[in-house]
């Protein structure tokens, strides 16, 4: 990227996201429904056999009863192999996942090791494509759902000879137009709610949503408080959890992530809170490890870290894309970090430089206020700057990741001991896990 680009992208990124921007574009949407008198529109891709998807559909019929809107529900299929690499260990991953979390969310999601069969994921879709035609499909959608997980054909084939069902030429065509429609709004995903320009995944981005839909006055009379589905926030209880020993917890993160970028300090905050060290495993960006990563998803994800950036109140948006050159860059001054003792440090500075402040990581100049801010001194950096020899330690920590049956990052890995196996999980969304898991192990409350 030229040097006068990289200049310019930071300022230019800060001021599409930031609040006038979204919050202009929003009311304009908002006028121009008002002006054609027409419903709050709410739109729902569903995956039939996505486990996000089944945890969505418990919660629409709350949501349609708190919330004065009209639901558009499409059936979709999954993501192509661009759009979520390595698809298949996101299939089995989702799964387990669902099941972890749902409790938290106060819903169910039985723990399933193997997908759906084809032939029941063809009859729910049959199910639920005429469910739509019908104007049934919030009502129908969780218990399809939870016979499908069930592996239940029996109680699948009654709904469908009960009817009205689609044919499955009829539910392939309703899929074909799902797909087709999704990636005309610019997304790629399933167990997606897309009200007015802007995407909500699942239920880890409802409370986004619900504050929306409250803001253009589209909650009903007595539906105010707090969201349907809230994710658990264990600060300012208990603000030292006791333990006889430390926990140990790996992060993988890359230096390239959004994602990453706003969960390495909370991630070191909880050390402040929980008997846990934090160990520092930085992984190359997917892009750099020849995995595609496509425009509208590189869209979304900025605009996704934004607001959940603002809800945990850290800075983020003005961007000077680290890819190539800077992070192999950071990645060569990493060795020096750790054996001072700040590594951890020197990555949250590297991503809040690049992630927040605009600054481009790949000059002598911001690396040398990247590392002198976290006590590195330059003269020592400057001579261990692009040396080799980092490569190893940052390929070997994506194939433990890998071996982990984890490939996004930020991930996490907290070590078995005595008080439990290890627990990995994945994503800045999952840091409530961490603790929650660290909590019950050591007997301190956890709702």
């Amino acid at each position: 990227m030229p040097n006068v680009t990289r200049r310019l992208l930071p300022p230019l990124i800060g001021f599409a996201l930031s609040d006038g921007v979204r919050g202009a574009a929003r009311r304009l949407r908002e006028a121009r429904r008002r002006v054609r008198r027409e419903p709050h529109r709410l739109f729902y891709y569903h995956q039939v056999d996505d486990p996000y998807g089944h945890l969505v559909a418990q919660v629409l019929p709350q949501l349609l009863d708190r919330h004065d809107v009209v639901l558009e529900p499409r059936l979709v299929g999954a993501p192509s192999e661009e759009a979520a690499p390595e698809r298949r260990l996101l299939e089995a991953y989702a799964r387990k996942d669902a099941a972890d979390v749902a409790p938290g969310y106060g819903l169910a999601f039985a723990p399933a090791r193997e997908a759906p069969e084809a032939s029941l994921v063809s009859r729910a879709s049959r199910i639920l494509a005429g469910a739509i035609r019908e104007g049934s499909f919030a009502s129908r959608v969780a218990p399809v759902g939870e016979a499908l997980w069930q592996g239940d054909g029996a109680r699948l084939d009654r709904w469908l000879a009960e009817g009205p069902a689609a044919s499955e030429p009829e539910a392939a065509r309703a899929i074909r137009e799902g797909n087709a429609e999704r990636a005309r709004r610019g997304h790629y995903l399933g167990a997606m709610l897309y009200y007015e320009g802007g995407w909500y995944w699942g239920v880890d981005r409802l409370s986004h949503l619900e504050a929306r839909l409250q803001e253009v006055g589209a909650t009903r009379a007595g539906g105010e408080g707090p969201p349907l589905v809230e994710r658990p926030d264990f600060r300012g209880r208990d603000q030292e959890v006791q333990a006889d020993s430390r926990f140990r917890l790996e992060l993988y993160a890359s230096l390239r992530s959004p994602y990453s970028a706003i969960a390495l300090d909370r991630v070191r905050s909880l050390a402040d809170r929980l008997p846990v060290d934090v160990i520092q495993r930085p992984v190359l960006p997917m892009v750099m490890r020849g995995l595609p990563v496509p425009r509208a998803k590189r869209l979304y994800i900025l605009l996704d870290t934004k607001r959940e950036a603002e809800a945990a109140g850290l800075d983020f948006g003005r961007v000077c894309d680290p890819v190539g050159r800077p992070v192999e860059r950071g990645l060569s001054l990493f060795p020096l970090a750790k054996s001072r003792g700040v590594e951890a440090e020197y990555l949250a500075s590297f991503a809040r430089a690049a992630f927040a402040e605009g600054i481009d990581t790949g000059t002598d100049e911001g690396l040398r206020l990247v590392s002198e801010r976290v006590g590195l001194d330059w003269s020592e950096a400057e001579a261990a700057l692009d040396q080799p020899g980092w490569e190893a330690e940052i390929e070997a920590n994506r194939t433990q990741m890998f071996a982990l049956g984890l490939w996004g990052v930020p991930s996490f890995r907290l070590l078995g001991d005595a008080r439990g196996p290890d627990f990995c999980t994945w994503g800045q969304d999952r840091i409530w896990r961490i603790e929650e898991e660290i909590r019950r192990r050591v007997g301190a409350p956890t709702r």
